[in-house]
């Protein structure tokens, strides 16, 4: 796939769900196309539609109607299995909640992509020691995340996200919680990233110092997504 083709394209896509008897249109109508090596940002207030529109991107969730294609292939009416081979192989995840597994250190939550991929314990050990480095966590494998504070616990998500060097990474408010010491070094690296491996940024995001670096900044409003300007920068 050349630099210049979409790695993850929604034509058409549409998600609602039923709310005490209503019908909530999530997402209207989506169409969106990002390439290898972009950084993208999705803005919007609460409620817009931000979380659903990472959910399908990252398999996560089913659209109602419309057509998902990764890397060129149809996914829609894809079976799970598929999905989830997809979702561990090629997409990296930072969750605005963190999602660490509590009773293991910052290192296991990093190195379990890479134990779930097959990869050797030696290689699993050189990259996960150099994706707790460069997040700025190095020296601090050991602890539990109830050992670390809220900025540090989303620099292991963010390390974990990209240890396994996944095509997409999908990331919900992935400097919310940074100092802007820290927002700076992230941000540096997802775009040290997309230059050198080609990995592709969807960040829903209302951070600035995020917004400033993306290559496009896009808007939802009530489920439809508008366009947005490329070098949003």
């Amino acid at each position: 796939m050349r630099a210049s083709e979409p790695l993850m394209s929604l034509r058409g896509v549409g998600k609602s769900y039923t709310l005490g008897g209503n019908t909530v249109h999530a997402l209207r109508n989506v169409e969106l196309a990002v390439v290898r090596g972009e950084i993208a940002a999705i803005t919007g207030p609460s409620g817009s539609g931000k979380s659903t529109l990472l959910n399908l991107c990252g398999l996560l969730d089913q659209a109602d109607c419309g057509e998902l294609l990764y890397a060129g292939q149809p996914l829609l009416a894809a079976d799970e299995a598929r999905k989830t081979l997809l979702r561990r192989q090629t997409i990296g995840f930072v969750f605005q909640s963190f999602n660490l597994v509590p009773v293991m250190s910052a290192y296991d939550n990093v190195d379990f992509p890479l134990y779930l991929l097959g990869v050797p314990a030696v290689e699993r050990s050189r990259r996960v020691h150099a994706a707790l480095a460069r997040v700025g966590l190095d020296g601090l494998g050991k602890h539990r995340p109830d050992q670390l504070s809220g900025g540090q616990r989303q620099r292991v998500a963010i390390a974990r996200a990209v240890v396994k060097q996944p095509q997409l990474v999908i990331a919900d408010e992935p400097t919310a919680n940074l100092d802007a010491a820290t927002a700076a070094q992230i941000v540096g690296l997802m775009k040290e990233l997309a230059r050198e491996h080609g990995t592709t940024f969807l960040v829903a995001t209302h951070d600035e110092r995020m917004m400033r670096h993306c290559d496009r900044a896009l808007a939802l409003a009530d489920g439809v997504l508008l366009p947005g300007d490329r070098h949003a920068h």
